[in-house]
């Protein structure tokens, strides 16, 4: 029994049985009937229960039995016939779960007389099931998308163990091969597109999706799908194989968030610097896709992917700092006004430089934007906003797309370029128009009257006034160095505000508590000290002296000290550009002969500031009804390269007290009159005079704050250069 002799068996032990006899206990065991056994038992059931000849036969014994065991061997008859089945269940479990069947349409194709030889995928009826689920993205039926792809399982078994047939496997195979490439494509393009989706949804701007509900217009969050179960499948089985579906997800979802970033970039780079802010949106929009999928797939690190996107892998700059670069040199600087009151830069009404052909937006589809068509009209009209002009966002969008590397290559090139266009272009004009200025020029007495001075100083730089060049090649360089200049100035202002907004982040973790407010009576130390004592665990320096080796000690310190001392050491870099530039103006040209008194030119025309004053007088007589202004024309940048230039070459003071312009608003405040002298309107001329004076003095002011940023010990000292005073002729010929 069981292959074992019965322990108590009286043999063993060299005794007789008993005289009863000795039992063997077999344990009761359910063991189904054989095949033969329940044939002959349901033939025998048949032939006492068959009513063969009708009701009024004689041969039927169903007369002479019991009703009730009647109808239980009736019951019985009728359930044993699916004994045959449940004996065979592993058989039986095949035959039923066998949907071959749908796959196999041989029938189908006799029908078509020859004219085809095969039925396209669209026609198989597995594809059919699983490109349904995949259209309809029916979240109930997502989970189940892989059952419809078991038929090729029933197909390809049916082809080998019944047909025996090579070629029909060979068909399964093909076709198995190419609908499964086609699903995973389709299926990984649309996980891609909802978590694109979702996270452009996370990161629209709420107010702007109120608005749009008031106004009827509906912007809804993409429907939650059950992708996560699918991205678990690692060993999917099709015909014998095992395929990590997970990884081959993978694959393509990294080449379309490869896709994704070249688009963003593409797009930038088929625009003007406008663009830059929309880049960083979309850049942002694919960091938060990446760290949503990043639960479920192994990507490679975003940073990695955006350099690669950026071609800044191995290269010293990128395609954005490359883009950047080029748009400021032909078209950012020749063609954009500043605005001093606004802060913005906006593209001039005339345009002196030639059109810019840039390359076209690389072609994309929704996903590789925002996700879907209403998300990328949304993101559309917000940054619709941001074309019309170069302002705060856009700098710093510069900052942070560009970083310290970027932004140090650029103002190097820019300094180049205002190298070259002072020494160049600039210089040459000046030599020009310092040839056709008065040698002498005076400051007429207030006695003269306001309209006369205009007259006496019209009639001086009558040359100036008429030089053909002044308002179209000279302006434009001088507003080209003002661009630059401001450029590098808006740059430089937007990262000393990330980088307030990072010491400000870091500061729990360096032990820098801000002061606390306190009640009368209570002491500052104390709840100080509290508060100290709240934040220690957080001191990253502490807890790795405490936890890691000296290697990792010594760098935490060295990143804490450089953290506290990055804006206290009073670093600019907006004051070492200013010095790079002030080299560029070291020739004779800017400074003129030495003065004949030995102190200082006054009424004499061989500075700098006396031509700049010149320069002054021409764009402040207003305009025609029909003509441009000069702020039209050329922004505030002009003054912004004049003033800076007067400043470099040392001859502010000397400029704000003999200049031109501001003479004669000084003579028109006191007789108040308002004639018209050459056909220019006084008193309309002084307006603008007093409107430039006061934007020169905001300009000389920041100007002078970087300047005297970098000796700040000596600011309360001033330098007194003692002169000779003169000597009447009396007194020297006795001498």
């Amino acid at each position: 029994m069981r292959g074992m002799e019965p322990t108590d068996d009286p043999c063993l032990k060299g005794e007789k049985d008993p005289k009863s006899g000795y039992q063997i206990h077999v344990p009761r065991r359910n063991v189904g009937p054989s095949s033969t056994q329940l044939y002959m038992v349901r033939t025998m059931l048949e032939s006492l229960i068959a009513d063969r000849g009708g009701p009024s036969s004689k041969k039927t014994l169903r007369k002479e039995m019991d009703g009730m065991a009647l109808t239980s061997l009736d019951g019985f008859h009728k359930q044993s016939f699916f004994y045959t089945h449940l004996l065979n269940f592993s058989e039986t479990l095949q035959k039923c779960c066998d949907l071959s069947q749908l796959w196999f349409r041989e029938f189908y194709l006799e029908l078509t007389m020859g004219q085809r030889i095969q039925f396209p995928i669209e026609m198989s009826m597995p594809w059919i099931l699983t490109d349904h689920i995949l259209e309809t993205k029916e979240p109930s039926m997502m989970e189940y998308v892989l059952y419809p792809l078991d038929l090729y399982n029933d197909s390809a078994h049916y082809a080998l163990t019944k047909f025996r047939k090579q070629f029909l496997y060979d068909e399964v195979e093909a076709e198995v091969n190419l609908c499964f490439d086609q699903f995973v494509y389709k299926l990984s393009d649309q996980i891609f597109t909802y978590y694109k989706a979702q996270a452009a949804s996370i990161m629209l701007d709420k107010r702007f999706r109120a608005e749009c509900a008031q106004h009827g217009i509906q912007i809804p969050y993409p429907p939650a799908n059950r992708y996560e179960t699918l991205l678990k499948q690692r060993h999917v089985q099709i015909l014998g194989r095992s395929v990590d579906l997970n990884r081959l997800i993978t694959q393509r979802i990294s080449t379309a968030m490869q896709k994704s970033l070249d688009v963003a970039i593409g797009r930038f780079e088929s625009g003007d610097l406008t663009g830059i802010v929309e880049l960083e949106c979309l850049t942002e929009v694919n960091r938060l896709t990446h760290k949503l999928l990043s639960e479920h797939v192994s990507l490679m690190d975003f940073e990695a992917m955006f350099r690669e996107a950026n071609h800044n892998v191995s290269a010293p700059y990128g395609r954005i700092t490359l883009h950047v670069f080029w748009e400021l040199n032909y078209d950012f600087l020749p063609n954009y006004c500043y605005n001093n009151s606004t802060n913005r830069f906006v593209r001039a009404v005339f345009p002196l430089s030639q059109e810019v052909n840039r390359e076209r937006a690389p072609p994309n589809t929704p996903q590789d934007v925002y996700g879907t068509k209403v998300l990328n009209n949304a993101y559309g009209h917000i940054y619709n906003l941001y074309t019309g002009f170069v302002g705060s966002p856009h700098f710093r969008a510069i900052s942070h797309l560009l970083g310290y590397q970027g932004i140090a290559v650029v103002m190097e090139e820019l300094l180049k370029i205002i190298k070259s266009l002072i020494q160049g272009s600039i210089r040459q004009y000046v030599k020009t128009l310092m040839d056709s200025m008065p040698k002498i020029c005076k400051l007429p007495r207030f006695d003269y009257g306001s309209p006369a001075v205009l007259e006496y100083y019209y009639a001086q730089l009558q040359d100036i006034i008429n030089y053909p060049e002044l308002k179209t090649e000279v302006f434009q360089s001088f507003r080209e160095v003002g661009n630059a200049v401001l450029f590098c100035l808006l740059c430089e202002q937007s990262l000393s505000q990330e980088e307030v907004r990072d010491l400000l982040h870091a500061a729990p973790f360096q032990n820098i508590i801000p002061r606390q407010y306190v009640k009368e009576g209570e002491k500052p130390e104390a709840k100080m000290k509290k508060l100290e004592q709240k934040y220690q665990a957080l001191q990253v320096t502490s807890v790795i002296e405490k936890l890691g080796t000296p290697q990792q000690a010594a760098i935490a310190r060295e990143g804490d000290l450089l953290t506290k001392e990055r804006l206290c050491c009073g670093l600019s870099m907006f004051e070492i550009i200013l010095t790079r530039i002030k080299t560029f103006l070291e020739d004779q040209i800017w400074h003129g002969p030495p003065p004949a008194n030995g102190v200082m030119n006054i009424d004499e025309c061989t500075e700098f500031h006396r031509l700049w004053s010149a320069m002054q007088i021409v764009y402040c007589m207003p305009v025609g009804e029909n003509e441009f202004t000069v702020e039209q024309c050329f922004g505030d940048s002009l003054n912004w390269a004049g003033c800076l230039m007067t400043i470099l070459l040392g001859q502010q003071r000397r400029f704000e007290a003999l200049d031109f312009a501001y003479h004669i608003l000084k003579i028109n405040k006191a007789d108040l009159k308002d004639d018209v002298i050459k056909g220019v309107n006084l008193r309309r001329m002084c307006d603008r005079i007093r409107k430039f004076q006061i934007l020169n003095t905001q300009i000389f002011a920041t100007v002078n704050k970087y300047m005297k940023s970098g000796d700040a010990d000596s600011l309360p000292v001033e330098h007194v250069r003692c002169f000779q005073p003169p000597i009447h002729q009396s007194l020297a010929s006795s001498c």
